[in-house]
């Protein structure tokens, strides 16, 4: 592809100028200007600092959608290389900057060969994925959806060889709730337990009791997570603490089974809390829904990249417990979340995603963009 030097390019530039969710600002301007450049009509500070750009064919046919995530991590950078991060502790940890340069390429190639397109091509360039609400919820509410027939996504995925491509009908990524337990107790000397109500030791039962929610509550046959990420309590080895505080996460693939353990989570807490007469405050924070592609859009996508790569380089992925706010779009409108690899291990590029040292092999940016050029006309061609 004669635009992988400008992809490279871009991607440098923005990776070593990271924004943090809600503050792409300069990443937003880099590339609306662009865009504008390219001739498509743009809308900047849609949902904060996202952009809609349209690319018209000026013939009547579906409207496809692509979009690219723009935000960073607030993650020391740790790489030696000419691109790493300027900024400190912001880096670019899981590929945003490369989405961005994979999209302005896209853009620029259908927008030199339009005459191609039956219908419109609108790219999404959203702020905010890294951290909820997110940035795709307020993009949608200003309009970044209207009209919109099908949309793609990829995500540069380095547990994969460079050149992979993976998906997933139905669900694929989970639910990422999170929740704050804090017990109140009652403290005293350590030596005098009768007169306290132990933080600690209603906190250690509550650990143990809620990994029963998925051992012995959700139906074994969905996959589900509940984990307890933090632990705080006490202060001296013979004071019994007052208080504990607790945080934790629950991965969910389905909405009734995410609702069940929000609700076990809940009942749990209360009714251990009340026998040992401590009262609690509970935070249980919905994060972003399961991620479910459109069965038919991500058979035909896996089908088109074994065409375009190999059909032993197109597969199916696991189902994978992290979450992507993609899972918005794909509420509203159908669509497919793809995976390209980007790890290399001959180059050293093996460090996963949110690590210090994360980098992607950026020949990957090529099969990325080449596949949603393609599932772009293809979708227009056969539904035009």
């Amino acid at each position: 592809m004669e635009l992988y030097p400008d992809m490279v390019a871009w991607r440098r530039h923005l990776h070593k100028h990271p924004e943090l969710s809600y503050q792409e600002r300069a990443t937003s301007q880099f590339a609306a200007d662009r865009l504008e450049a390219f001739g498509l009509e743009v809308r900047r500070n849609v949902g904060g600092h996202g952009i809609v750009a349209r690319l018209r064919s000026g013939r009547p046919g579906p409207v496809v959608a692509l979009r690219a995530d723009m935000d960073a991590l607030p993650i020391q950078d740790e790489k030696e290389c000419e691109y790493a991060s300027a900024v400190p502790g912001v880096m670019h940890a899981c590929g945003h900057d490369a989405h961005t340069a994979v999209l302005l390429a896209v853009a620029k190639l259908l927008a030199a060969s339009k005459e191609e397109l039956i219908g419109d091509v609108v790219f999404l360039f959203q702020p905010a994925e890294e951290t909820t609400p997110g940035g795709a919820m307020p993009m949608i509410r200003d309009g970044a959806l209207e009209g919109v027939h099908v949309i793609y996504g990829v995500h540069l995925w380095s547990p994969l060889p460079t050149g992979e491509v993976r998906s997933l009908p139905g669900p694929m990524m989970a639910a990422a709730d999170e929740f704050t337990i804090e017990i109140v107790g009652k403290g005293g000397h350590g030596g005098l337990p009768h007169e306290t109500v132990d933080a600690i030791a209603i906190g250690s039962q509550l650990v143990v009791a809620l990994q029963t929610i998925v051992s012995r509550n959700v139906d074994p046959t969905q996959a589900a997570v509940v984990s307890v990420g933090s632990f705080h309590a006490g202060s001296s080895f013979n004071v019994i603490a007052d208080r504990c505080v607790m945080t934790g996460t629950v991965r969910t693939f389905r909405e009734e089974v995410r609702e069940l353990i929000k609700g076990r989570l809940q009942a749990i807490v209360s009714q251990t809390c009340a026998m040992h007469g401590a009262s609690f405050r509970l935070d249980y924070k919905q994060g972003y829904p399961p991620l479910v592609n459109d069965e038919r859009e991500t058979e035909r996508a896996l089908r088109l990249a074994g065409r375009l790569f190999g059909e032993e380089r197109a597969d199916r992925t696991p189902l994978i417990m992290a979450a992507e706010d993609f899972a918005y779009y794909l509420n509203k409108v159908p669509g497919c979340f793809l995976l390209v690899g980007a790890g290399n291990q001959e180059r050293s590029i093996t460090a996963p995603h949110h690590h210090p040292r994360f980098d992607i092999d950026e020949e990957a940016m090529l099969t990325a963009a080449r596949l949603l050029a393609e599932l772009c006309l293809e979708y227009q061609h056969r539904r035009g």
